[in-house]
């Protein structure tokens, strides 16, 4: 779904499909903005739990007054094969992308964009209605079912087997859609699954007999030692619009800290906006699912060592999965 925001409010229309917690804390300072005129700023995101934070901001940039020095054009959109096009082209700012695809994008512009910070972290969980599955390491011996064969999805999972010394032991099945691993978790009580939010929240409210007893992100933080997160979503700016809008930038990143931090703390307000926005197809699901999101906004240092040690495991796996070689240091803005 392609949505508009301005600050008259909002306009849903259509768009076609396909391509393949901790709140900002001490940002490093920006170097000085070259104009305080004020700027409209283009900003794309996705449908799924990496626009979930902005939802706060994208309300107050719809309202007539919003105390915001500058204006705001927000987009959701179906696919990241959307997005790129338009970053490229230099038709949005800002944007909200999977994280692989932030470095993509910064091999495919040569260095052209940077990465702000990250605004999601992990969202995959085991989801099982066997009870003797309480670890990670419990997979062990069993076949687990997930989607993202040659994706990110399975060199995660391939890197967190290897880490916990059960690679030999486990059995992944990939599936196309979530669907099919929810109907292989509704066929077989003692099956398991990898589902992302909000698919597992669904998931789960459909089956009572399921349950979510580990999530990924967790278990990455426990067997990584190179202050590497398992990290979802990462929001990308163009070099040249930062370096000519910096005091932009900067209000961009306090409005998205404290748009993260509302939306974590009251789910049950902020679930109808997520609807609204286009993100999630139903507020009850939207609700519930917010606290599992791992919605964040990693700046500076933090940013860095989470983002680079992930993208370093996935280029591992498949180096054009990151865009062919791995970011160089002037990637990470304010770093």
């Amino acid at each position: 779904m392609n949505i508009t925001v301005t600050r008259k409010g909002f306009v849903v229309g259509s768009v076609a499909a396909s391509l393949s917690l901790a709140a900002c804390g001490s940002r490093a300072t920006a170097p000085a903005a070259t104009s305080s005129d004020p700027v409209e700023v283009r900003v794309a995101s996705l449908k799924g739990p990496t626009s979930i934070g902005l939802v706060a901001f994208m309300d107050k940039a719809s309202l007539e007054q919003t105390g915001l020095t500058n204006t705001y054009d927000f987009q959701v959109y179906g696919t990241a094969d959307e997005v790129l096009p338009k970053v490229i082209s230099g038709d949005v700012d800002i944007a909200l992308v999977p994280a692989n695809v932030s470095s993509v994008l910064y091999n495919k512009t040569q260095g052209a964009i940077q990465a702000l910070d990250i605004n999601t972290l992990g969202v995959l969980s085991i989801v099982t209605g066997d009870a003797s599955v309480a670890e990670f390491t419990d997979l062990a011996g069993r076949t687990v079912y997930l989607t993202g064969k040659g994706t990110t999805p399975e060199y995660v999972m391939g890197y967190l087997l290897d880490r916990a010394g059960i690679t030999d032991a486990v059995t992944l099945e990939f599936k196309s859609e979530a669907a099919e691993v929810v109907s292989a978790l509704a066929a077989d009580p003692s099956a398991v699954g990898i589902l992302p939010e909000p698919y597992k929240t669904a998931a789960l409210a459909k089956n009572d007999s399921l349950s979510s007893p580990v999530a990924l992100s967790d278990v990455w933080d426990s067997l990584a030692t190179d202050g590497s997160r398992m990290v979802t979503g990462v929001t990308i700016v163009r070099r040249e619009f930062a370096e000519n809008n910096a005091q932009t930038v900067e209000e961009f990143l306090a409005q998205q800290e404290s748009s993260v931090d509302v939306v974590k703390a009251d789910p049950a307000t902020y679930a109808q906006s997520v609807v609204n926005h286009g993100i999630i197809d139903a507020a009850p699901v939207a609700e519930k699912a917010i606290p599992g999101c791992n919605l964040v906004c990693l700046t500076g240092d933090d940013m860095k060592a989470a983002l680079s040690g992930y993208l370093d495991v996935l280029s591992q796996f498949d180096a054009s999965s990151v865009g062919g070689t791995l970011p160089g240091d002037d990637f990470y803005y304010g770093v």
